[in-house]
């Protein structure tokens, strides 16, 4: 009689993620730059679990940038606030192309996982229901006042 391992029994062995739902190496935000792209030029949303800066793109995939900071606790609860992250942005991937930065609170390692994803859809949720900004025509920034006399 052969041993079944636990992964056995679950049905998980050699069980991979669609390629829709896989986090590529295309999808991550990894340059400093870009992270700061982000932070300066784009919005940011809090929650209770997760601080969530966007920023829209001409073209691409959605990336992720997660910035867990040593202020959330040592290298493993970082570690597991990470995979958290990147599993939520996995299974609610945006369609659009758009930056997406996480900044992970440390009550995200407690909170149940179905209120991870409430908090993660609603923040993007608001990003999508954000107008966009009008871009000025001439150049100047809107309400700068009158233009040249002629």
């Amino acid at each position: 009689m052969k041993d079944v391992t636990a992964t056995e029994a679950s049905g998980l062995q050699g069980s991979k993620p669609s390629s829709l739902q896989a986090f590529k190496p295309s999808e991550h935000i990894r340059k400093r730059a870009d992270f700061e792209r982000v932070y300066q030029a784009g919005s940011k949303f809090s929650g209770r679990l997760m601080i969530m800066f966007t920023l829209g793109r001409d073209a691409g995939p959605a990336r992720l940038g997660i910035a867990a900071t040593r202020k959330m606790g040592a290298a493993v609860e970082r570690n597991r606030a990470k995979r958290l992250v990147r599993e939520l942005f996995r299974h609610h991937k945006p369609a659009v192309s758009i930056d997406v930065v996480v900044v992970p609170r440390r009550e995200m390692l407690n909170a149940p996982y179905g209120r991870l994803e409430d908090e993660f859809r609603s923040l993007l949720g608001r990003h999508r229901s954000r107008a966009p900004q009008p871009q000025p025509v001439d150049g100047r920034a809107a309400g700068a006042g009158p233009g040249p006399s002629l």
